[in-house]
């Protein structure tokens, strides 16, 4: 029994303990000081406040206006609020204009409400009488009140001629005139309807419209001549050919 235990160690754990032993000075000079056998996987790394430096170890050194992170990725440091990274290397402070305030995050500025960011200041927003602060997605900005519309950098009163009234549009014409009332020449005149037609409160045209069966003729309406096998179409104030015949000089013919 004795004499197997011997063989056993000779020739099964000998080996191991050869292979350990020579593991042991590799281990030595390949991990550098201040490192650590990882946890998991093969192979080291650089402890909390160290950094690898070519085959080293290297302690972190924060510069100026920076911290230690305590961790094992990154740079190992960062800049103190109000502060910003350059190159890697420093932390410069934040330089915060007049009219201007740090950002939550300590690294950049913002214009305060009623300045308007230009380049690196922050210039204050004019609003000219008659106008009002708005915030616009580039910053400050301004708008004229109602009953008012920007020309160059003033608000100048909107002219609303009698039998009108502002209509709020952003574009186009600032006014509309009343109902029975159509724009001419900058002015709303009263509409007149012809015999035959009814008031129409479109945006555009005369202001009326033929009844159906009637067509537009100059300033007033006259009927519609339907010729043999036509009729009205759907707006009532033309004739079209009924299927399988064609306008032909004013009549419709028979398609073959």
């Amino acid at each position: 029994m004795l004499a197997d235990a011997r063989i056993f160690w000779v020739f099964f754990m000998g080996p191991v303990l050869a292979l350990l032993l020579l593991a042991i000075p590799v281990l030595a000079q390949t991990m550098p000081e201040n490192a650590s056998a990882r946890s998991y996987g093969d192979g080291w790394g650089c402890n909390v406040g160290y950094r690898l430096t070519a085959d080293n170890c290297a302690a972190v050194v924060a510069p100026e206006n920076a911290y230690e992170t305590n961790r094992t990725y990154g740079s190992g440091w960062e800049c103190h609020h109000g502060f910003r990274k350059v190159n890697e290397t420093a932390c410069v402070a934040v330089l915060v204009p007049d009219g201007g305030f740090l950002a939550p995050s300590g690294e950049r500025w913002h214009c305060l409400r009623g300045f308007l960011k230009v380049d690196d200041t922050c210039q204050e927003v004019v609003v000219p009488e008659n106008g009002y602060l708005v915030e616009a997605s580039y910053g400050s900005a301004w708008e004229c009140r109602r009953g008012f519309e920007q020309v160059d950098d003033s608000c100048t009163a909107i002219v609303v001629p009698i039998n009108g009234y502002l209509n709020g549009s952003g574009y186009g014409q600032p006014w509309t005139c009343e109902r029975g009332f159509v724009e001419q020449d900058g002015l709303c005149a009263t509409v007149v309807i012809p015999e035959f037609a009814y008031f129409d409160d479109a945006s555009y045209g005369e202001g009326w419209k033929c009844q159906r069966g009637y067509k537009a003729s100059g300033a007033g309406c006259e009927a519609i001549d339907i010729p043999a096998n036509a009729h009205l179409d759907r707006s009532g104030n033309r004739w079209k050919c009924n299927r399988n015949f064609q306008k032909s000089k004013g009549q419709c013919v028979f398609n073959n």
